[in-house]
């Protein structure tokens, strides 16, 4: 079982990574298990350019990013999974700019302009999002469920976590955030951010085939 766990999340201390590496272990604790996190905010490298490389009927370049950079062996790894670990804040609603260009180079050359539409990865791999936001639960559904789509038809099986309505500052009070329930937050960072952990944990033991991990929203 090869588990890859990708952060689109500049700290590696807060509410994503934190929630990743939840999931992260709930996949690892599966027998023979292994893998590895990666920190895309220490990586360089940039987006996809369309240069379309990826669908040149060549043996050496089909189904492959040409761009060679901090990202390439990330993608090689992300190919070879078995399950595929994603986590994000939303920012502006989407996910990170980093996210948002890993998946460019990881999704793009997995399919072809051709009429039936046939991934071109060789194997299925299994995906597990993990989302983090302030914003109320319901709010980006629609969005998450149009990533899972995506990885479904591309990638393999998919679903999400998240963790909504978090904690952003120990002192609110320093910050032009005056929108905010402060109280509210703050409860909800100790009695349901735990919680959330322990949902990542159980979708990531899911994705890796243990037994008794309950159903997710994805």
């Amino acid at each position: 079982m090869n588990v890859l766990a990708v952060c689109g999340a500049a700290n590696k201390g807060r509410n994503t990574a934190r929630m990743l590496k939840s999931a992260f272990d709930g996949a690892m604790s599966a027998p023979g298990a292994v893998g590895e996190m990666v920190y895309l905010y220490d990586l360089d490298f940039k987006g996809c350019t369309g240069c379309h490389s990826c669908k040149l009927l060549d043996e050496n370049k089909f189904a492959r990013c040409a761009m060679r950079d901090g990202l390439t062996p990330v993608l090689e790894r992300a190919i070879d999974a078995d399950v595929l670990l994603i986590g994000s804040p939303i920012y502006f609603s989407d996910v990170t700019g980093e996210t948002r260009s890993f998946l460019e180079r990881y999704l793009f050359p997995g399919i072809t302009y051709n009429k039936d539409r046939t991934p071109t990865y060789p194997k299925r791999t299994k995906v597990g999002w993990v989302f983090t936001m302030n914003a109320p639960g319901d709010f980006y559904k629609d969005f998450f469920g149009g990533l899972v789509d995506m990885a479904d038809r591309i990638i393999g099986e998919s679903e999400y976590v998240m963790a909504y309505q978090t904690q952003q500052f120990e002192d609110y009070s320093k910050y032009a955030a005056t929108m905010f329930d402060v109280d509210m937050v703050k409860r909800r960072h100790v009695e349901q951010f735990p919680e959330d952990c322990k949902a990542a944990y159980e979708m990531g033991r899911r994705l890796a085939g243990c037994p008794g991990g309950r159903e997710g929203p994805g």
